[in-house]
């Protein structure tokens, strides 16, 4: 029921996101068409860049849901991610690309622009519409993400949502960039000013893109669990009576807040004994097979297999304490030194 939520949610975020950039990158084109504002230009690009951007991000939010198959036995969650990098990298290399082009090619030749009141009509509506997908996002990475602190949630928060959140971030600052380089040129009567801003905002499109391709590859590759939580896990494993040590410890994202870790532990041979001790276990033995070396060698043969399965026993135990106090680990692979 959780995970169909945080389905819900990234629904939710992303489509009003596409459908909010789809509009805005519309109206912009048309209007840098009838204006020949470079500024304009660049934030229609800016809107059509968010605009397949997250399309493709509804791409890998499909794909990551299919079920878990015998040829990927932890699921498909990363698809997100590749889908994720794959539009950061369409940003960086398409989009700010020809944004990037045209506002230095403005710098060497402005042309004449046509600004009036419906200009900033446009970028009006246009931050307004913005304004509004960049709520909802916030609203639902508040909502699917465990941490409370504006910092850990930027840090942690699910790459589709956040992806829509630096997105339509950058997009409001965008618009409010274009209207102060058009007002500049309208006082001025100078078109280098709305060329300048249309250089600012391919600069933060090429902030964003690195940002974003960083983030996915680092989910991508396989990011480890929080230090601080590796410590308490640690920290609860050795709490164990059998376990004397920690020798080894990894971890691997799966999804957001989803990891699989793996361990080497040494056993604590006197816990392990009181373990197998227990109810007088060996001195009950003891009392029956110290008259004959028959009945002695069946005990060790019997002993030999009680080990394994305490040991067995008690690690399921250790794994369930485990994912009861941290449920984002979903797989745990113990094995002993």
């Amino acid at each position: 029921m959780k995970q169909h939520t945080h389905q819900e949610r990234w629904w939710i975020s992303v489509s009003a996101a596409v459908v909010g950039n789809a509009i805005i990158a519309v109206i912009k084109l048309l209007w840098f068409l009838s204006s020949g504002s470079w500024s304009l230009f660049s934030e229609a690009i800016h809107s059509f860049a968010d605009t397949s951007n997250q399309a493709l991000l509804m791409i890998g939010v499909k794909r990551s849901s299919k079920k878990a198959t015998d040829a990927f036995s932890y699921g498909y969650k990363k698809e997100r991610f590749l889908w994720a990098l794959i539009s950061a990298c369409g940003i960086f290399f398409i989009w700010a690309g020809v944004t990037t082009y045209h506002g230095i090619m403005t710098l060497i030749s402005p042309g004449e622009i046509h600004i009036n009141q419906r200009t900033f009509i446009i970028l009006g509506i246009s931050l307004v519409i913005e304004s509004i997908t960049l709520g909802i996002a916030i609203n639902e990475i508040k909502k699917s993400s465990t941490h409370r602190k504006r910092k850990l949630i930027m840090e942690h928060g699910d790459p589709i949502t956040l992806a829509v959140v630096y997105e339509d971030t950058i997009a409001v600052g965008g618009v409010i960039i274009a209207a102060t380089g058009l007002l500049a040129s309208y006082i001025t009567k100078n078109p280098l000013r709305d060329s300048i801003t249309s250089i600012i905002i391919w600069i933060l499109l090429w902030c964003m893109a690195i940002i974003l391709i960083n983030k996915n590859r680092k989910l991508l590759i396989g990011k480890s669990i929080p230090a601080a939580t590796k410590e308490s896990i640690i920290e609860l494993m050795e709490q164990d009576e059998i376990i004397e040590k920690v020798l080894d410890f990894k971890s691997t994202m799966l999804d957001m807040d989803t990891y699989h870790i793996k361990c080497e532990i040494e056993c604590n041979g006197t816990g392990l004994l009181k373990e197998i001790n227990r109810n007088n276990f060996l001195k009950n033995e003891y009392k029956e097979v110290k008259e004959s070396y028959g009945d002695f060698l069946e005990f060790c043969i019997d002993y030999t297999r009680r080990v394994p399965r305490i040991i067995g026993t008690k690690i399921d135990t250790l794994e369930k304490k485990i994912k009861d106090k941290y449920p984002q680990v979903r797989h745990i692979d113990i094995e002993i030194n």
